[in-house]
This record gives C-alpha cells, structure tokens and sequence, in this order.
C-alpha cells in the first residue's frame, strides 16, 4: 500500500517458513500498474517509488524529436553540412532511445506474471544498455562521415545550420528539462536525460561553429565539429554504459552501502552471524536483498524483522528484504563466504 502523503505503508507478508520470511513493504498490496517512479525520494537511494509517472514527457520528448530530425535531415541536405546531418542522425538515436526508455517504464508497470515473478523491471535495465550501445554505433557512422568530408571538405550553407542547430537547442534543452528531476534516481531516465543534455551542447557547438565559417571560410570546421560531437556522445554514454553493464550483471546499486547494510545486520539484537548477503537490482530503481541471520536461542520475532525492513528501505533504499533466521549457521551450506 502506497500513502502519497506519509509514504510507504510497510506491510509484511508475515509469512515464515523454514525461518525464511519475506518483507516487501513495497508490493505488498501494492499494483505496480497504479504507479510510476518518482523523482522523489532520499538522495542516494536506488529505491524510489511514486506517483508520478513521465509517459507525457516521453510522448513529447518522442513527437518533437521525431519532427526535428525530419528538418534537420532535409536541411542538413540543403546546407550541404555534415554536423547538420551528424546531429540529425544522433537525434535519430535519441528518438530510439526515448521509446525504449518509454517501453522499459511500461513494462514495468505490470505485475509479476507466470515465469516473470519479479514483475518486468529488468526491462529498464536492457533499456539503458541498449541505449548506450546505439549511441555508440551513432558515433561511428558520425566519425567515418566526418572523417571522409575533412579530406573532402565543401561549402556549407551557413545561415541555414545556424536556424535549424538553434532550434535544436530549444527542443533537446526542453526535453532534457522534463527528465532533470527523474535522472538523479532512475538509470533509465538518465539516459533519455543524457541524450537530449548532450544534443542540446552540441546544437550549440554546431551554432558556433557554423558561426566561425560564415567569418572565416574555414570549411574543414564543420567536419571537425562533427568529430567533436562524436566526442561529447562518447563522454557521456561511458558512464550509463559502465552502468548498466553492473546493473545488467547484478551488481549492487550505486548508492547501497553493502558493507554498511552487512555491518546493521550484524548488530541486530542476538545475532552472531551474517552470512549469504546478496544485494542486485531487480530494476534501475527498485533492489532487493536477501540475507541469512543467525540467531541462537531465538524465535521468530516479526517486531525485528519489521525494523529491519524498516531500517533497509529508509537508510539504504532496499525495498525488497528476504530474511531467514537460523539457530545454527553452522547447518546452513550457504554459510561459506566462497559459496554463492
């Protein structure tokens, strides 16, 4: 259950078996379809949950884009100009990037269906490694383009890459405006964020560098702007690549503290052992973890474990908590730290 006023109603399954009891106080009761993921939330963390959903600013993003890459394509052509046609076709890149953003977000609407018991979160995952990946192969059909033109180089029109690169500004700063606030929480949207931040740049770039020729006839700067924008696209995408292939691998969320996560378990009241801690994103924005703790001479104690739930979701944004208790690890075949 989701209080948009107070937060998250922490509402365990109360269910224990073997000792192993799930604490989710974010699906318990909770439809993914009713929400979408906020910018809201505490600064660092992974898990972030929300009413507001960003379907309007994709639609928009997509349907302005698509236009702008139709009239900077046309006049690219006209103006004769490579970093006019270059930025037409990341823009191109950033319209697929935004879909698959979109689909990624959608998807993980839905609820946890047959062999898919996590829901479809993951998708956001894929979304932002595939939009690394084409943003790549953008940079290369811009770099072997501009590569042959600067040993080539041929007039350009430049009033006319000059109107159409300043309107791209206006466009690709909007857009990029309309994922500012998700982008701190969501991988997924940081990458829809990166492409329109980054094309806004380099629209500029394109403004003064066909500025630049109009003075000084220096044709060759505009295959070298072309170049540089390879450049920036490559700056930016290094880090939502690097990020997502840890994501995509299981790898614990940047901002979870796993060895402050292993450190507050560990000091739980009658606990001697920690062990079989495994913290990986089930999507760009929601993590789970699952934990043995060794409790001699206890019974099971719902109280802790609520704090516990607590404690994860509100200090280290893990919102999907699977505890087992035991009263002897040394029974347990999990227990070795080399044993996954």
């Amino acid at each position: 259950m989701h209080n948009p006023t107070t937060g998250p109603t922490i509402m365990p399954h109360g269910h224990s078996h073997g000792g192993s009891t799930h604490l989710d106080e974010d699906h318990a009761g909770h439809d993914h379809s009713d929400h979408g993921h906020s910018e809201h939330g505490h600064a660092g963390h992974q898990h972030h949950h929300g009413p507001v959903r960003y379907d309007r600013s994709f639609a928009l993003g997509a349907l302005l884009n698509i236009g702008f890459v139709v009239v900077e394509a046309v006049y690219g052509l006209i103006a004769n100009s490579t970093a006019l046609i270059a930025d037409a076709g990341h823009n191109l890149s950033d319209v697929m990037g935004l879909l698959l953003a979109w689909g990624a977000v959608w998807l993980g609407r839905r609820i946890p269906q047959g062999r898919y018991t996590y829901g479809f979160g993951n998708a956001s995952i894929l979304a932002s490694l595939l939009n690394a990946m084409i943003l790549l192969i953008a940079v290369g059909a811009i770099l072997l383009e501009a590569v042959n033109r600067l040993a080539d180089p041929e007039p350009v029109g430049e009033t006319t890459v000059m109107v159409v690169a300043a309107v791209g500004i206006l466009i690709n700063g909007w857009t990029a405006w309309l994922f500012m606030g998700g982008q701190k929480h969501d991988i997924n949207l940081r990458g829809a964020y990166l492409h329109m931040a980054a094309d806004a740049a380099v629209s500029l770039g394109v403004v003064v560098a066909a500025l630049v020729i109009r003075f000084t006839g220096w044709l060759w700067l505009d295959p070298v702007t072309s170049i540089l924008i390879a450049l920036v696209i490559v700056a930016g995408t290094w880090g939502l690549l690097r990020d997502s292939v840890r994501l995509a691998m299981g790898a614990v969320p940047d901002g979870v503290d796993r060895v402050g996560v292993e450190r507050y378990l560990a000091g739980m009241p009658g606990v001697t052992a920690v062990h079989d801690l495994h913290i990986w994103p089930i999507s760009t924005t929601e993590t789970a973890l699952t934990a043995h703790l060794v409790r001699p001479g206890m019974g099971q104690d719902d109280a802790l474990l609520l704090e516990i739930s607590t404690v994860l979701k509100d200090r280290f944004g893990i919102g999907h908590v699977t505890i087992q208790v035991e009263h002897d690890g040394a029974c347990c075949r999990l227990a070795p730290a080399d044993v996954v």
